[in-house]
C-alpha cells in the first residue's frame, strides 16, 4: 500500500505519517517511510537520535551518488536513465521501530541548473518506490505533489491531507485536494488532527463537506505527545496515548479500504 501524506506545515503531518508506518510495521508488513520534507524531521519521530538523524545525507544532496547515476562526462548533460533499486538497498537507515527511512530532501525545480540532476534521481526514485516495489509505503510529503509528478501520483492508493481546524490550514487542505486530483491520486482523504473540542471538529467537517471533500478520521489534541516530544520521545512508542489510538484507528481503515 502507497501512502501519501501532505499538509500545511504544523499541523502534525508526520506524526501522522510515521504512526500509519508503525502501524503498518506492526502488523508485519514489510515498511518503508519516506521523508520528502523541505524541513525532515521523521527520522525523530520514527525513533533516531538527534545525532543520528544528523548523520543521514539526503539523497539530493548526495552529491556522489547523484553523480555516479547521472554523469556522462560531459558537462551540462546527464543520464534520465538509471537504475535505483541499489539505493534502497544502501541508503535506508533501519529505525527503532523496525521501519526502514529513506531521507529524500529539498528538490528545486526542473530549470535550476544543478539541481537537475538530483531532480531525476529523487523522480526516478520516488517512482521505482511507489510503481515497482510491494513494499508499504508512507510518504512524508510538502503541501503538494511537487515530489511525485503525475505518473507517479497515479500509483499512490491514498492521498492523506491533514488539516487542523485552522482556517489556513483548512485553505492549504483545500489546494492539495485539487493538485492530487488533477494528478490522477486515486482516493484523497482529509485528516483531521490536533481537534481540541465539538467546535473545532464541526469547522473541519463543515469545510470538508462545503468542499466535496471526504474526511477519514479525525485525531484529538493530546498534550501527551507534546510532553514526549518536548522529553525528546518518540509518542509512538506511547500506545496508550489517546492521539496513537485514534491514528492506529484510521491506518486500520486505510488497510480496510485497501483490502476491501
Amino acid at each position: 500500500m502507497k501512502i501519501a501524506v501532505s499538509g500545511k506545515g504544523g499541523v502534525g503531518k508526520t506524526l501522522i505519517a510515521g504512526g500509519i508506518a508503525y502501524s503498518f510495521a506492526e502488523k508485519g508488513l514489510k515498511t518503508i517511510a519516506i521523508d520528502a520534507d523541505s524541513s525532515p524531521n521523521l527520522a525523530l519521530t520514527l525513533g533516531l537520535t538527534p545525532q543520528e538523524a544528523r548523520k543521514i545525507v539526503p539523497i539530493s544532496e548526495n552529491k556522489e551518488l547523484i553523480e555516479a547515476k547521472t554523469s556522462t562526462g560531459y558537462g551540462g548533460v546527464y543520464r534520465l536513465s538509471f537504475s535505483v533499486d541499489d539505493i534502497v538497498r544502501e541508503y535506508s537507515v533501519e529505525t527503532p521501530l523496525g521501519i526502514h527511512l529513506i531521507v529524500m530532501g529539498t528538490v528545486k525545480s526542473a530549470g535550476a541548473g544543478c539541481a537537475c540532476p538530483a531532480n531525476a534521481v529523487v523522480r526516478a526514485l520516488l517512482r521505482h518506490l511507489v510503481v515497482e516495489r510491494n513494499e508499504a509505503v508512507i510518504l512524508d510529503m510538502e503541501a503538494g505533489v511537487e515530489h511525485l509528478g503525475r505518473g507517479t501520483a497515479k500509483n499512490v492508493d491514498t492521498m492523506l491531507v491533514v488539516a487542523d481546524a485552522n482556517m489556513k490550514a483548512l485553505e492549504t487542505a483545500k489546494h492539495i485536494h485539487e493538485l492530487a486530483s488533477n494528478a490522477g491520486v486515486k482516493q484523497i482523504l482529509l485528516v483531521g488532527n490536533k481537534i481540541g473540542n465539538a467546535t473545532q471538529r464541526r469547522t473541519v467537517e463543515d469545510f470538508s463537506e462545503k468542499h466535496d471533500i471526504k474526511t477519514l478520521d479525525f485525531v484529538p489534541f493530546d498534550a501527551e505527545v507534546v510532553e514526549a516530544e518536548m522529553r525528546g520521545e518518540t509518542p509512538l512508542k506511547h500506545s496508550e496515548f489517546e492521539a496513537m489510538q485514534a491514528i492506529k484507528r484510521l491506518s486500520d481503515r486505510l488497510l480496510a479500504t485497501k483490502n476491501g
